[in-house]
């Protein structure tokens, strides 16, 4: 049976290098080079996957998903409510009520976002995996009771059952800047893993709220939470634009791509460094690539040579040599691929081995709030990976093989 001659021919040059002992551990070097590369740059892009996301489920905790704002002191809110419910791709509305305030106990005193919430809709299912303390059934309209997140109580020095203080400043109708100061009793403590939450926000019941801010039966907002997060933007934008139709001005609206614009804007810079400097693993392989080619071209000279004789083209020398590095750079490629994938989807196993073997932790609990790495892997953060490393060997292979192209029969068989 004939045989591709440029097939055979790379295969029989890859294989001699066994005699050369450099040259095949170079090519091994190259191998493994591109296979840790490749498999470097999966785990850590899923583990920031995984982080992105865990950080995305911790921003919208108690923010939703978009934001439908009243824009009226009064109860003509409960219209739009009950629109919004409706609205194809909305799983939960809850109303709010947001107050800028100063919080304090005996000589702490610190800034803090006052939010009405009501204790029996929506922002229930949400809540109750962040408390520490307490319970959101104890917000009873007219109780004055208040959960408070675990930063900020830490900072003022309070707990469960101590009374916190709470002064609003206020605008009466002449513009004169006047406050209202009262007092809440912490009813429990909770904790959702954000600092722009632990930190600053005080949880009271919404009528409560609306009594300390001073707007009735009226609401900031109306926050949502859509079936598929990443349509959150356009779903809060068609319901705006029919309310514009329909009411004559489009109620102001955001979504959680907008309000958390910075901490994502930093993730993906973060990952687009990582990937830059994990590449940079991949290229130093490839030039391995094209040292062992580079040698295997100045040891077959000869061979080359009597090729040219015999009548072969340039373009087959050419194919010979780039064939012959696409296989080494292809073998460390799906080697790293299949490495990585399974590193990342075990490394819920491998983490914790090498925290007991080293005697560390990779997520010390006293220091972040997630003390286990989130895993997401992605098959199109593979495929690209995989293309790309493949993109590099491949160029690796050029030089090599046009230096072999360009051997010169008469120069080399003078002396044979």
């Amino acid at each position: 049976m004939r045989r591709p001659v440029t097939a055979w021919l790379s295969w029989r040059y890859l294989r001699s290098q066994r005699r050369n002992q450099f040259a095949s551990l170079v090519a091994l070097a190259s191998v493994l080079g591109v296979a840790v590369g490749v498999a470097a740059l999966i785990v850590v892009l899923a583990v920031m996957n995984g982080f992105e996301g865990e950080l995305r489920s911790r921003l919208t905790s108690l923010t939703g998903h978009a934001t439908v704002f009243a824009g009226t002191p009064d109860d003509r809110w409960t219209g739009v409510l009950g629109r919004l419910r409706a609205w194809p791709g909305v799983a939960a509305v809850e109303p709010y009520v947001e107050v800028q305030a100063m919080v304090g106990t005996g000589s702490e005193l610190a800034g803090a976002i006052i939010e009405g919430i009501d204790p029996g809709g929506d922002a229930l299912p949400a809540l109750l995996p962040a408390m520490l303390a307490g319970s959101p059934a104890d917000l009873a309209p007219g109780s004055y009771r208040a959960l408070v997140g675990r930063a900020l109580a830490l900072r003022l020095g309070i707990g469960v059952g101590d009374d916190l203080r709470v002064l609003v400043p206020l605008r009466d109708e002449r513009g004169r800047v006047t406050s209202r100061l009262r007092e809440f009793t912490v009813a429990g403590l909770f904790e959702v893993g954000v600092k722009d939450h632990d930190s600053v926000r005080v949880l009271v019941h919404l009528e409560d709220a609306a009594a300390l801010a001073g707007i009735g039966p009226g609401v900031t907002g109306l926050r949502l939470r859509t079936t598929d997060l990443f349509a959150a933007p356009a779903i809060v934008a068609a319901f705006a634009a029919a309310e514009a139709r329909t009411a004559g001005a489009a109620p102001r609206t955001t979504d959680w791509t907008l309000e958390n614009a910075t901490y994502f804007r930093a993730v993906r810079i973060e990952k687009v460094m990582m990937t830059l400097l994990l590449a940079l693993i991949v290229a130093v392989a490839a030039f391995n690539i094209v040292a062992t080619l580079v040698m295997v071209v100045t040891d077959k000279r000869a061979g080359i040579a009597i090729l040219r004789t015999l009548g072969y083209p340039r373009g087959t020398i050419v194919a010979v040599f780039v064939l012959q590095g696409l296989v080494v750079g292809w073998a460390g490629v799906l080697a790293g691929a299949v490495g990585g994938a399974l590193l990342a989807t075990n490394i819920g196993t491998v983490a914790p081995a090498l925290e007991r073997l080293f005697g560390f932790e990779f997520m010390p609990a006293d220091v972040y709030y997630v003390t286990a790495l989130p895993v997401d892997l992605r098959f199109s953060d593979v495929a690209w990976i995989s293309l790309l490393a493949l993109g590099l060997t491949a160029a690796a292979t050029v030089y090599p093989a046009l230096r072999a192209a360009a051997v010169a029969p008469a120069e080399v068989l003078r002396y044979e």
